[in-house]
């Protein structure tokens, strides 16, 4: 029975790798700063908290990411912790590039000293690729960051290929592009229009405040993509994979599509309100995953409007 470390579990993705790992048979240990007091909620919302073991590790303190490793000693980490929303990072830029690069840093280095073979899987994004215009960002294109969170990922993205190349670890970045679920949080943009669209429909009378809507993104469904991390640390040699659907659509797409969904014109309730626009922002971004399907086997199912239909669907059951 293969044991892993999921550092970040409480997260939409390290919950849903959760669940996917439990199904494989596999020992599942997760991590918080404090995991007595840590509620635990979208573990407990796929009814898996009692299948997972929980323990408390500091991942910006190397003695207490040692000493977890000894105790647990897997032959899998997940590395999906740190800051995760693009737009904290402006308000938050310390805090975000420390808790994304440091704990990252001290998570490889405890894996080197302790020497022995642990398969590292590295959430990076497609936030490092920035704008990317008509041409699909892939394993090979440069890095340009517009956002303390992509910079962050960014620096951690070649601390893992460092570590890799250098020390000979099994180490693994998945660049991902957008990916949501029923398990996002509010603050999270695509969370919000869909909470909202859903109210709406229910006869509420308020409007949706968005920023920019023309930007484009890559959105795909959290659960699919769970399922690339996995394979990452299944294969013969490590490598980092490009992991998005192929296609971006704009936000206003994204917002017709749900309002559409509830039967409703989005034009009629959404507002544009400036204040929401970020400092720098990525204009377009895609992705071309063509590597983890050739590698892999691996492919999104879900396209954009397939994403949408279901976190209303699942917005509206509850």
């Amino acid at each position: 029975m293969k044991k892993a470390i999921i550092c970040g579990i409480s997260g939409q993705d390290g919950a849903y790798l959760a669940q996917l790992l439990v199904r494989k048979g596999y020992t599942v240990c997760g991590t918080s700063r404090d995991a007595q007091i840590s509620t635990f909620s979208n573990l407990l919302r796929l009814s898996i908290h009692d299948q997972i073991k929980l323990e408390s590790v500091a991942l910006n303190d190397f003695r207490s990411v040692l000493q977890a490793i000894k105790k647990i000693r897997p032959d899998e980490i997940y590395n999906l912790a740190g800051q995760t929303s693009v737009g904290l990072s402006f308000e938050q830029p310390i805090e975000t590039f420390e808790s994304i690069t440091l704990g990252t840093l001290n998570l490889l280095e405890a894996i080197r000293f302790l020497g022995e073979p642990i398969k590292f899987y590295n959430a990076s994004s497609s936030e490092c690729f920035g704008n990317t215009g008509d041409t699909a960002a892939d394993e090979t294109t440069p890095f340009r960051p517009r956002s303390p969170y992509g910079a962050a990922k960014s620096a951690a993205f070649w601390q893992v290929a460092n570590y890799r190349e250098a020390y000979g670890l099994f180490t693994c970045s998945g660049i991902l592009s957008n990916h949501e679920s029923p398990l996002r949080p509010q603050r999270f943009v695509t969370q919000k229009i869909i909470a909202t669209a859903c109210r709406i429909a229910a006869g509420s009378e308020e409007k949706l405040c968005l920023g920019n809507t023309s930007i484009q993104r890559d959105w795909g469904w959290a659960p699919e993509y769970v399922e690339a991390m996995y394979l990452m640390l299944q294969q013969d040699q490590p490598d980092d994979y490009v992991i998005a659907t192929g296609c971006s659509y704009t936000l206003e797409d994204f917002v017709a599509t749900a309002f559409a969904t509830v039967g409703l014109d989005w034009e009629e309730h959404v507002v544009i309100d400036k204040s929401l626009f970020r400092l720098t922002d990525i204009a377009v971004s895609r992705s071309c995953p063509k590597k983890a399907r050739q590698k892999m086997g691996w492919q999104a199912e879900s396209q954009m409007k397939d994403v949408v239909k279901k976190m209303i669907e699942s917005k509206l059951n509850l």
